[in-house]
């Protein structure tokens, strides 16, 4: 109990508020004390849904949320959220019961390896010993406490692993005995009575915050690199700190004159722009040889993890030109091999000291992108071909309503929002599981998010992500996550449409395209959640306003055709590349 009840109150010192747990007897002393020292607890039916909502609890509020479980294979459910927090560097604290050492690697039932499986993704991780009365030992769990809520938090963030282990009994019960009074508070320490200590909201060990920063002198070098550029260009992709880092590099943009190319997740797309160059459809304008050419910068600045569009990432590795990449984190960001120099170090403070000493590049360079990103908006309102779901991920994000947040399935719902939803000046939260791109866990993620959150949230899925997290929904029991789920149902893989490997039956559909008719309304009803069908050509605006306002958790099924949704996406392509390819032709014989 007591055990328990010290770490429990050192991780809740430490910024810890909320718990996730699912049955187990194992992690009995944990739970009490979890509930005990005033934790929030939510209950979950599967480990795996319980580690993703607390991860998404993590990205909106950026403090790590606890997950308690039970031992054996419970605690090889949470590897995905593990492996996605590690990625994405999101915090997250994994705190998993445990049998005793002795009964390890023999035949106990229920026990394996706990300790170590999360190595290589945990940020740190412990073997806690048993409980013990021993003052030395107890001053050392409350370290630990606080030790492994900072190392979660970051910055970067990440994910931690506490394994605790106990022998029976598990329950609650007077054995006696008062621990000893030095490891009950600091307070006693100090002259107080044990009777009168009523655990202050201070950690064992107040572990100060890491943020990593360069010299001064670095900082005036990448601001005379900047300055000397004529058409410098700011590529920004996810990062934990979005919300933090977009109005910063959005005044820093301004300042230097360089047109923006922001992923969803960096913040930069849905965000007041103070009048940079952001573009909506590079990925779509940048797959064509020309536009590279005509579009080529002379420098490019990157921060956060790599962008989701595969043509703008193509053409960062195929430029000779320098690269520079500013970030924190304890990932290499550049699988490209394209950088000539990495600041490793807070991007959004280098961005802010940079501000100030550079000025803006000519406005020529700035007007060809806002030119160029024009006509691909138009392309694709012009394009001939069916409705198709870039329409979809477009009406989406144009009917969110400002304040909202925005969380977007991995596969084809991110792709599309990238290739085909307009900048807006609103400030919209966007969220994803980008770190792995895993569909896995993407329901529970997602009310995650929206209970961190505290917004109404909207969810853009596909139906294989929606199926494979259905024990998810149960979270939409929570008061305070409340998610809107638009499911582009397709029935079946369709991002594989759009790769070689469709040309090949019988094994494409049966392997690949794997349709599996399931009626997504029977699933929703099961959990108690309302649910909708509507077809592809329905105002979806009107739709997402209706929704919003109903509240609660509610899912809107889109049923659309793979075939007709590769087909409109590729005369889609082909008429921004047309448009683009007429613009550039104009202005280089000087008739724009």
């Amino acid at each position: 109990q007591l055990w328990g009840r010290l770490l429990m109150e050192e991780l809740a010192r430490a910024g810890v508020d909320e718990v996730c747990v699912a049955p187990g007897s194992r992690s009995t002393p944990l739970v009490f004390a979890a509930v005990r020292v005033g934790l929030r607890p939510r209950v979950f039916l599967d480990e795996r849904s319980a580690a993703f909502f607390a991860l998404g609890l993590g990205k909106s509020t950026g403090r790590p949320a606890a997950v308690i479980t039970t031992s054996g294979t419970a605690v090889a459910n949470l590897l995905p959220a593990a492996v996605e927090a590690a990625q994405s560097e999101t915090p997250l604290l994994l705190v998993t019961a445990d049998r005793p050492r002795r009964l390890r690697d023999a035949d106990a039932n229920q026990a394996i390896r706990q300790a170590g499986i999360f190595d290589g993704y945990a940020r740190e991780s412990w073997d806690l010993p048993l409980p013990s009365f021993d003052p030395p030992v107890l001053r050392y769990l409350r370290s630990v406490g606080a030790r492994a809520a900072a190392a979660a938090a970051g910055l970067p963030g990440g994910p931690v692993h506490l394994n605790v282990p106990f022998e029976k009994p598990l329950e609650p019960t007077d054995v006696g005995g008062e621990p000893p009074a030095e490891v009950v508070d600091r307070e006693v320490v100090r002259g107080r009575g044990a009777d009168e200590v009523v655990a202050p909201a201070v950690p064992w060990t107040d572990v100060a915050r890491r943020i990593p920063t360069v010299s001064e002198g670095e900082v005036a070098r990448l601001a005379e690199v900047v300055d000397a550029a004529e058409r410098p260009l700011l590529v920004v992709g996810a990062h934990p700190q979005a919300a933090r880092l977009a109005p910063v590099a959005l005044r820093f943009a301004a300042a230097a004159g360089m047109p923006v190319l922001g992923d969803p997740l960096s913040g930069t797309r849905f965000h007041p722009g103070y009048g940079t160059v952001r573009t909506a459809h590079h990925d779509l304008f940048v797959r064509d040889p020309e536009a590279r050419l005509a579009l080529e910068p002379d420098l490019v600045l990157r921060l956060g993890q790599a962008p989701t569009s595969a043509a703008l990432l193509a053409w960062l590795e195929s430029m000779d030109v320098p690269q520079v990449v500013v970030d924190g984190g304890v990932r290499w960001k550049d699988h490209l091999a394209a950088a000539t120099r990495v600041l490793p170090a807070d991007p959004t403070g280098v961005l802010e000291a940079c501000a100030e000493r550079v000025s803006p590049a000519p406005g020529a360079w700035r007007a060809l992108w806002r030119e160029v990103d024009a006509a691909a908006a138009e392309a694709i309102d012009d394009a001939p071909g069916p409705r198709h779901e870039g329409h979809l991920a477009r009406a989406v994000t144009e009917a969110i309503p400002e304040g909202a947040a925005l969380f977007l399935s991995s596969s084809m719902p991110i792709r599309d929002v990238d290739g085909f939803s307009p900048v807006r000046d609103a400030a919209i939260e966007v969220y994803g599981n980008r770190g792995a791109s895993g569909i896995d866990g993407i329901t529970s993620t997602a009310l995650g998010v929206a209970a961190g959150s505290g917004r109404r949230t909207v969810a853009l899925v596909g139906d294989l992500a929606f199926l494979h997290d259905a024990n998810g929904l149960l979270a939409a029991r929570e008061t305070d996550a409340e998610v809107l789920f638009v499911v582009v149902n397709n029935d079946g893989g369709g991002i594989f449409h759009m790769l070689p490997v469709r040309e090949f039956e019988p094994e494409f559909t049966r392997y690949f395209a794997t349709p599996h008719g399931v009626e997504l309304g029977k699933v929703a009803e099961a959990w108690r959640v309302p649910h909708r069908t509507i077809g592809a050509a329905t105002d979806l605006a009107a739709v997402l306003e209706e929704e919003v306002a109903q509240g609660g958790t509610r899912v809107v099924e889109i049923r659309t055709e793979r075939e007709s949704n590769r087909i409109g996406h590729e005369s889609a392509v082909k008429a921004v590349r047309e448009a683009v390819r007429r613009l550039l032709d104009d202005r280089a014989g000087g008739t724009s």
